[in-house]
């Protein structure tokens, strides 16, 4: 039984809005419907010309009752269990639904309309029964058991005994041991948290699409680059606002174009939008659905015997206790806020000798920290930009890197259909020239995306199916009018080299069965290979190569890569808060008991993060809790910690792959080998250990962040 699935990715999940994947038709008939056969497209790359709206929820049916006569045949074998009749017969359930389900998610986070909307909405409770009747199913659970308790007999390879191991677990963390009444309680909570996903998810895109601040006068967008100005206008042309400029707010809390406007009473209004999304009233409001979520969770852990969510949670991952958790946020709290107190300070003063007679807040801190900037480095980041031309970042930065460290080739491919016109079709080819995977490049903001960027899987790699990988990324660049260059930030840049590295996890993978296939590992495993990709990005010879000039082709001047490097700690006090005190703020939220849940939620937030040492209001948490979709509508709840974790596996790896010569494939073939194509199928703190030899170091991450000075320093 494939692992059914909520899209997973990097980032930061939503689901989306507005633009149709086609015209909506007449209910059509089975025959017609793409989905309910397997594409015979290159790589069975989905049919993305053909598949309308009204093929989704009829397909996701009928895979459901495939499934369920699939497993039926398993659970009622009368032959002794075996773990090719039971665990592999398992694994081999549920194709159909796999693909439609899988389709439709990745599509309703990039490319979304009413119509999907309204089918996500019923078919999440749909689903979520469905996977309740496979995992509470006694007699399938009881063919596992006589396995698992007779599993060091059964002579299994690694990979099939760690598959019988995770099947058992899955079951029992589903509530396979519980009685019939408590199973009963279980599918009714399991219901009710997938339709409050869902609902959750809905409301921050809309809101994020109903809150975009409306400039009337241009004197107040004084500061804008020119490309920033035509982006302010295209996004008012396109929200019928013609005559008046537009500045549509991103998913985090911080605002990119906080940094260039110089009108102090905008930045204030543009942050203050951002802060008070989704929890000022009205129909996108989500504290009701943030605090019935908080308590169904909470009463979900218990029914399942643990203390707490975040209990329940953290025993699957590497972390694997509340206590490990909260001592790696406690710990870096204090330096972290000291930081960003010192970042705050050098701010300061330099709005006292510009006589601006206020303290700075959070809608100042990126204005005035890039004046910091300038100052101590003598460069800014505007300076960057005209030498990160988007094609030139993915083809000579993103993909040179994978040629040089794993001997990657890609040609694009044009006769592929896609879902929106911007997306890009990579076929990809492996150190041999045998082809490898699809990739898929979609790259532009649309308000019919969801926010962040994303890493996803359309085919999934597997030996038992014969099948490759089509994986996809997901980015939300500002796309300039047309005949304009797209000129990427700093830390776009760093995005687009971060979810290439889940592309290559994706791609490289090479396991048996689907459960472990590519990115299939535990959540807070998921972002450490795609960190560890982030370090090309700034990498000489990669950096040489694709960081020139859009009009001239002029290489970036080797001093202003100098004060890049030299600035690469500057306001890490700052980022580092803001993740700390949304991390803590997910903690928080899921180490209560069902007592415990508040009855004001804007209330709890602020106690939380006072509690936390982290209330340090020009620094305001990266997502506060009513548009935190990572943990309200994603898959990281109690989860959010895992950036953080995973950082200092890749900082101590990133260490190690420098001490050995850096760039060059014998450095790759080993990550790859070791850990990137084994994805799921080992215990992932076992794969990182076999890796560098030994277990991990944390002071690389310190380092890295500036976060090994004392505090008074």
């Amino acid at each position: 039984m494939r692992h059914l699935h909520r899209f997973t990715a990097c980032a930061l999940l939503i689901a989306a809005q507005i633009t149709a994947v086609s015209a909506t038709k007449p209910a059509s008939k089975t025959a017609d419907n793409p989905l309910l056969t397997e594409s015979t497209s290159p790589y069975h790359v989905p049919p993305f010309d053909k598949i309308k709206n009204e093929h989704f929820a009829p397909a996701i049916e009928a895979g459901m009752r495939e499934q369920l006569k699939e497993v039926d045949a398993v659970a009622n074998n009368s032959a002794t269990p075996t773990f090719d009749n039971t665990v592999v017969a398992l694994e081999r359930t549920g194709r159909l639904l796999d693909r439609a389900e899988r389709t439709f998610d990745n599509l309703n986070a990039c490319n979304t309309n009413p119509e999907m909307q309204k089918i996500d909405k019923e078919m999440a409770p749909k689903l979520s029964g469905h996977r309740d009747a496979i995992h509470l199913n006694g007699k399938l659970f009881a063919r596992i058991q006589e396995l698992y308790d007779k599993r060091d007999s059964l002579g299994l390879d690694p990979e099939s005994a760690y598959l019988l191991e995770r099947y058992y677990k899955d079951f029992v963390r589903a509530g396979a041991k519980l009685s019939d009444a408590d199973k009963e309680k279980l599918k009714k909570i399991n219901a009710e948290l997938a339709t409050l996903q869902t609902d959750f998810e809905q409301n921050v895109l809309k809101e994020r699409n109903a809150c975009s601040v409306v400039v009337d006068d241009k004197k107040d967008l004084a500061g804008l680059t020119d490309d920033q100005m035509a982006s302010v206008i295209a996004a008012a042309k396109a929200e019928h606002k013609e005559g008046k400029s537009v500045i549509q707010l991103q998913n985090t809390t911080g605002q990119p174009l906080l940094g260039s406007l110089q009108n102090r009473p905008l930045r204030q209004r543009i942050m203050e939008a951002s802060l008070a999304r989704n929890s000022k009233g009205g129909d996108f409001d989500t504290r009701a659905i943030v605090l019935r979520t908080a308590q169904l969770r909470a009463e979900k852990a218990m029914l399942l015997g643990y203390a707490n969510w975040a209990a329940y949670q953290l025993e699957d991952q590497t972390a694997h206790d509340v206590p490990t958790v909260n001592k790696l946020l406690a710990d870096l709290a204090p330096p972290a806020v000291a930081n960003a107190e010192r970042e705050a300070a050098d701010m300061q003063k330099i709005v006292d000798q510009q006589n601006g007679g206020f303290q700075v807040a959070s809608w100042d801190w990126n204005f005035y920290s890039e004046q910091v900037r300038k100052a101590k480095y003598d460069f800014d980041e505007s300076q960057l930009r005209p030498y990160y031309e988007l094609n030139h970042v993915i083809l000579d930065g993103v993909f040179y890197a994978a040629n040089k460290e794993y001997g990657l080739t890609f040609k694009e491919r044009h006769d592929i259909p896609v879902y929106q016109p911007d997306v890009r079709v990579f076929e990809v080819y492996d150190r041999d020239g045998k082809p490898l995977a699809i990739f898929l490049g979609d790259y532009y903001a649309r308000p019919s995306k969801r926010g962040g960027a994303w890493m996803n899987s359309y085919v999934q790699q597997s030996a038992l199916f014969g099948t490759k990988p089509v994986v996809a990324n997901h980015l939300n660049i500002p796309k300039p009018p047309p005949g304009e260059p797209t000129l990427l930030t700093h830390d776009e840049v760093r995005t687009a080299f971060h979810e290439f590295g889940h592309a290559l996890h994706g791609m490289f993978s090479n396991v048996k069965y689907p459960r472990f296939s590519g990115t299939s590992v535990p959540r807070d495993f998921v972002e450490y290979p795609s960190q560890v990709n982030e370090m090309w990005m700034d990498w000489p010879e990669v950096l040489k190569n694709y960081a020139k000039h859009y009009k001239t082709g002029e290489p970036i001047p080797q001093a202003l890569l100098d004060k890049v490097v030299a600035a690469e700690k500057f306001n890490q006090g700052y980022k580092t808060t803001e993740y700390l005190s949304a991390s803590l703020l997910d903690q928080a939220w899921h180490q209560l008991d069902p007592s415990q849940i508040p009855t004001d939620a804007v209330a709890f937030e602020a106690d939380a993060l006072h509690k936390a040492g982290v209330d340090f209001p020009p620094v305001p948490p990266r997502y506060r809790s009513f548009y935190f979709s990572h943990i309200f509508g994603g898959s990281y709840s109690a989860g959010y910690y895992s950036y953080l974790w995973s950082e200092v596996l890749d900082a101590d790896t990133v260490e190690w792959i420098k001490e050995h010569g850096g760039l060059k494939r014998e450095n790759g073939d080993r990550f790859r080998a070791m850990l990137l194509s084994r994805g799921g199928s080992a215990d992932a703190l076992g794969l990182f250990k076999n890796f560098v030899g030994r277990d991990p170091y944390i002071e690389p991450l310190l380092k890295r962040r500036g976060l090994d000075r004392p505090a008074g320093n």
